[in-house]
């Protein structure tokens, strides 16, 4: 396996995790399939997804300071809307983080909520493994 096909995946996964629109799951398939080692492939992609969301966990501790620009990505109602969310959830939530959609907006809430990065790192790196473990076994099974 080479170095370009591990700093691919691990860009591919990074990206995915942050507000970009990427996705990492296809080429995680389809390195499986062309016989990478599986437990080689779903730790860069898991460390890759992980840091990608402490990039957003670091956006939400600054974005509040901006919430009077008019390019600020969220109303005040939608702003508190998700505070209260958090609230009600807590950390517990990150365990969310792997899935679409919800769970690149969750990770900047935990920031912009101040949750501390070692309960965060620890609980988005248990979600973002596991998705990829699941994928694996998925797709290795099907082979």
């Amino acid at each position: 396996m080479t170095a370009s096909l591990l700093g691919g995946l691990f860009l591919a996964a990074f990206a995915a995790a942050t507000v970009l629109p990427a996705q990492s799951e296809g080429l995680l398939v389809a390195l499986l399939l062309a016989g990478h080692e599986p437990w080689v492939l779903v730790a860069v992609a898991s460390v890759g997804n992980t840091l990608g969301s402490s990039v957003n966990w670091l956006l939400g501790r600054g974005i509040e300071r901006f919430r009077d620009r008019p390019w600020f990505p969220a109303s005040e109602a939608g702003l508190a809307r998700a505070q209260r969310w958090y609230h009600r959830y807590g950390k517990w939530s990150l365990l969310l983080s792997w899935m679409p959609i919800v769970g690149d907006p969750l990770t900047v809430i935990a920031g912009l909520m101040r949750e501390r990065f070692s309960v965060f790192l620890l609980l988005v790196a248990v979600a973002k493994t596991g998705r990829y473990l699941a994928l694996a076994a998925v797709t290795l099974s099907v082979v």
